[in-house]
């Protein structure tokens, strides 16, 4: 018996995700790596553990706010450019319906389809959503899903303060000597563990993603508590 050649075949991509998954990896990552560092750059400098503390809920919270707003704003930027793109199409389609039909009929040639039928595709799609069929032809984006600024900046800063919670959590629970290498072993471990969900969620190799953000991390931790320790020589 035959088997059924009109079967879907359905294929899980995974590269749709990567705005988001940019956005959530670079925030746990931060935060993490910045707050750990303050918090080691402080022990470095010979700090209390009430300082320590004090400098991980700073880092935690002005990182936070940080993330919120530099995300926010930069959010907003684009999705201004996303309507302004948008109501120049608009204007365009209503002024020159004749040469934007063209124009996309030239889009669907340049991928590989003839005249006559790039010209019946671009005249359907016209026919049925003129707006919809520039917007993402043309301009790149779906005009009916632009940039959300504040779901951005709550991502952001959730995702950050996730990332600092771990060495504050380390240095909650340790004192002294103990405390120091809690913040290092917890911090570098939820740095390897970040960057291999973050390959694995996006498809990536895991071991490979995990030992870049690992390396990262630790060089920026070491470099910030050497120069804790110099200060607090000096000072």
């Amino acid at each position: 018996m035959m088997k059924n050649q009109s079967t879907p075949h359905a294929e899980a991509h995974k590269s749709n995700r990567g705005n988001w998954l940019r956005a959530a990896v670079l925030g746990v990552n931060d935060g993490i790596v910045s707050t750990s560092s303050i918090m080691l750059g402080v022990l470095a400098a010979n700090g209390s553990s009430s300082a320590i503390l004090t400098a991980g809920f700073a880092g935690l919270s002005a990182g936070a706010l940080s993330m919120a707003a530099g995300e926010y704003v930069s959010v907003s930027s684009q999705r201004d450019s996303e309507i302004a793109d948008i109501e120049i199409e608009r204007r365009s389609l209503h002024e020159n319906p004749a040469e934007e039909l063209e124009e996309l009929t030239q889009i669907y040639v340049k991928r590989g389809l003839d005249h006559k039928l790039a010209q019946q595709v671009a005249k359907q799609l016209h026919d049925h959503d003129a707006l919809s069929a520039h917007a993402r032809d043309e301009i790149g984006f779906d005009h009916e899903d632009l940039a959300n600024p504040l779901q951005a900046s709550i991502a952001s800063a959730s995702a950050f303060s996730l990332g600092a919670a771990v060495p504050i959590v380390a240095a909650l629970l340790f004192k002294g000597t103990a405390g120091e290498y809690a913040i290092i072993i917890s911090s570098l471990v939820a740095l390897t563990i970040s960057g291999a969900v973050g390959a694995y969620i996006g498809g990536g190799n895991k071991f490979v993603a995990a030992g870049r953000v690992l390396v990262g991390g630790g060089a920026a931790m070491a470099v910030t508590a050497v120069i804790g320790h110099f200060v607090g020589s000096v000072v």
